[in-house]
């Protein structure tokens, strides 16, 4: 009878806090799903998990960001929701634990992330002010009135005593009341998340209908061929022309904006705006229209990395809008030096104005690789400044230009210590072999790419070991805004090698040695792989 007794004890020792950690789970789930559903009503960025990531991302310290682009790519943003998911229901967890005692506390809990999550909201660079935090506080009501409502199934009160906070509780618990509740909770809030994430989804459908309308003319001027010795013919080496979807993706946008096109507008203005523009797609389309192929890359490339990517663009010309409007550049007169492009998600993006109107093919581009741009790459519309950087010129969802200067106004990366102004540098990198690859004794080519947008790569070096600098066969070039593919015929000896490049480009000017970091203006320094031969 004894061991009876100590058995039915312990279970109803570990029964609580097991009952507990479920409704806190179930009550997290219906926060959130209860969230997904009012924000269908305001927008999708407007969801505590996107707000919360986003503000996390805009107080992530710069190491840590180039940490997580290194080591999780384009996944980045992926693994920080599901790290604040896991986050969640970890805390959901413990709050269900402490209701099930102190039913107000772990109630008063839920509504303490209700505000996080409004704070977060609400403090994003495109916040629409207090309606961005209504999802995060609805959310939360709900979420508090559900733990209450469920802890108090895990206690069978006697009369007259007060089961509020466990107080006066025997024992016991509503099995029968407690698996219903559970199990309504659970039904009602997998029907509201999926018909929020319906509705959510569906505010994309005029956006994506738009994007199928949209016929790309004929450029006015159209990009030259591409030269058939463009590409070496080596395995393992990078396109010459990079896919849509393998082009590199970089931003801080946890839910790619789907902007319609057919209500989408361009205002231009500013110092030295004679007169200010509003443009919609449709005046795009009707303007007379560049194609250029123009090789990308972002400051947050490591030595060797994957962060650069080369597209045929088709365009506006951004130095022509901007003189229809009475911009002067800053060398000609013009009193703004800065160029600030704001994207619909609140990103800004600055760019000096001398750039822009020194003759090079900086547009607005409307199409990538013969298609309207793909979500991800800025559709409708997006900016891009050959030679420079991302994070100063290439502005993805573009809604608005203002002309200023630089001392009047830094822009997003700037204040994060990044810096103003970003001409890319010159670099090459070893596509094949791979890093600790297993060639065989003999012939083994050594292939990749180098660039130095706007400038052009005029040599390309390869080093075995410690031994001379041997030069490289380049590939044709298409225009010094393309990268430039490079081969080189490496008699391979047994035995573990060090295979490291280096570039040089038009102006006569050899990459450097010295091994820096992505901030504050992108990394310099070789890039070279390890092999071992057999």
């Amino acid at each position: 009878m004894g061991e009876k007794r100590n058995s039915s004890g312990r279970r109803r020792r570990w029964r609580l806090p097991l009952l507990g950690a479920l409704s806190g789970l179930l009550t997290g789930y219906a926060a959130l799903t209860v969230a997904e559903l009012v924000s269908a009503a305001i927008r999708p960025q407007a969801r505590p998990v996107v707000a919360v990531g986003g503000a996390a991302i805009d107080r992530t310290p710069i190491a840590l960001k180039d940490w997580a682009i290194r080591h999780f790519g384009t996944n980045d943003k992926l693994i920080l929701q599901l790290g604040i998911l896991g986050v969640l229901a970890l805390l959901a967890v413990v709050l269900g634990v402490v209701a099930a005692r102190y039913r107000r506390v772990g109630s008063a809990g839920v509504l303490l992330f209700g505000v996080v999550g409004a704070l977060a909201a609400t403090s994003r660079p495109d916040s629409s002010g207090f309606t961005d935090a209504l999802p995060s506080v609805v959310g939360a009501l709900v979420g508090a009135c559900l733990l209450y409502w469920l802890a108090g199934r895990l206690h069978a009160t006697p009369a007259g005593a007060s089961a509020d906070d466990g107080v006066g509780a025997r024992p016991g618990w509503d099995r029968r009341g407690f698996i219903t509740a559970a199990t309504a909770a659970a039904v009602a809030s997998t029907g509201v998340g999926l018909l929020g994430r319906a509705l959510n989804g569906s505010q994309g459908e005029n956006a994506v209908a738009s994007r199928k309308g949209v016929k790309l003319p004929a450029a006015a001027s159209r990009a030259k061929p591409t030269p058939a010795n463009a590409q070496v013919r080596v395995p393992g080496t990078s396109a010459f022309i990079t896919s849509n979807k393998d082009f590199y993706r970089v931003d801080t946008a946890l839910v790619v904006p789907k902007v319609d096109a057919t209500t989408w507008r361009l205002r231009i203005h500013g110092k030295g705006v004679t007169r200010p523009l509003t443009l919609t797609f449709d005046d795009l389309l009707r303007r007379p229209l560049i194609e250029r192929t123009i090789t990308l890359t972002c400051v947050s490339n490591e030595v060797g990395g994957p962060y650069v990517g080369n597209a045929r663009w088709i365009g506006v010309r951004l130095a022509d809008l901007l003189a229809e409007s009475g911009v002067k550049p800053p060398s000609k007169g013009g009193p703004a030096d800065q160029l600030v492009a704001r994207s619909v998600d609140g990103m800004t993006i600055g760019t000096p104005v001398d750039d822009i109107m020194d003759g090079r093919d900086a547009m607005l581009a409307l199409g990538m690789n013969g298609q309207p741009l793909p979500f991800t790459h800025g559709f409708p519309v997006r900016m891009l400044v050959p030679g420079l950087y991302g994070y100063v010129s290439a502005c993805k969802w573009i809604q608005d230009i203002e002309l200023t200067t630089f001392d009047d106004y830094d822009t997003y990366w700037v204040k994060r210590d990044w810096a103003q102004k970003a001409p890319i540098k010159t670099q090459a990198r070893i596509d094949t072999p791979k890093p600790f690859a297993t060639p065989k004794a003999g012939r083994v080519m050594v292939a990749g790419v180098a660039w130095a947008q706007h400038r052009g790569i005029d040599k390309v070096e390869v080093r075995v070991d410690d031994g001379p600098w041997e030069q490289a066969t380049l590939a044709a070039e298409d225009t010094r805004d393309t990268w430039r593919q490079w081969s080189y015929a490496w008699k391979a000896t047994p035995g573990r090698h060090d295979l490291t490049v280096r570039a040089t480009d038009r102006t006569g000017r050899t990459q450097t040695r010295k091994r820096t970091g992505t901030v504050p203006d992108g990394a310099s320094g070789w890039h070279s792989v390890v092999v071992t031969v057999d």
